[in-house]
């Protein structure tokens, strides 16, 4: 049975974990207390939160869910970024830090029920953010709509165009 303080973080962590879209597995050894405060600052900008909890704390808090993530994700010394939001920006931010302290490593991910390798991890920071992907899909449905707006508008207009044509043929003859 957890000491009372063992089961409010338990319960703060099952709060983080069911509000996330998901949970980006991190080695953070080596990581000074100035380094780890610049991430949780960059990563709190793009809507997620990094925190240090004991692994088996962490195991509590997700339940069954842990059965589907890799044991080496959730052991060792392993800092957890929760995703609220923007779950690419967040990766690539996250990334971006690993590449750049060259002492944290992404070790995986867990979204939507399903476990992410590193690689993968790295292949979703390279999506565009979710408000330029949700547009891109907008503008390749609309596309062909107003090029069948546009086809249907000259099967229109061009007989009314003809009609205009001969109205003003005859109406010049008509002068001459």
């Amino acid at each position: 049975m957890p000491t009372a303080a063992k089961a409010q973080v338990i319960e703060q962590a099952k709060e983080w974990y069911s509000e996330s879209q998901g949970v980006i597995f991190a080695d953070y050894r080596g990581l000074s207390v100035k380094e780890m405060q610049t991430l949780r600052k960059d990563l709190r900008a793009k809507g997620a939160e990094v925190h240090v909890i004991k692994n088996t704390l962490f195991r509590m808090a997700a339940g069954e869910d842990i059965n589907n993530v890799p044991a080496e994700y959730h052991n060792g010394t392993t800092a957890y970024a929760y995703i609220f939001q923007d779950e690419a920006g967040c990766a690539k931010t996250l990334l971006d830090f690993a590449k750049s302290s060259k002492k944290l490593v992404v070790k995986g991910g867990f979204f939507g029920g399903k476990a992410f390798s590193a690689d993968e991890v790295k292949a979703l920071s390279d999506l565009p953010p979710r408000d330029i992907l949700i547009s891109q899909v907008i503008g390749a449905i609309a596309a062909p709509l107003s090029t069948l707006v546009g086809t249907i508008e000259a099967l229109y207009a061009d007989p009314i165009r003809v009609v205009g044509a001969v109205a003003d043929k005859v109406a010049e003859e008509g002068q001459a």
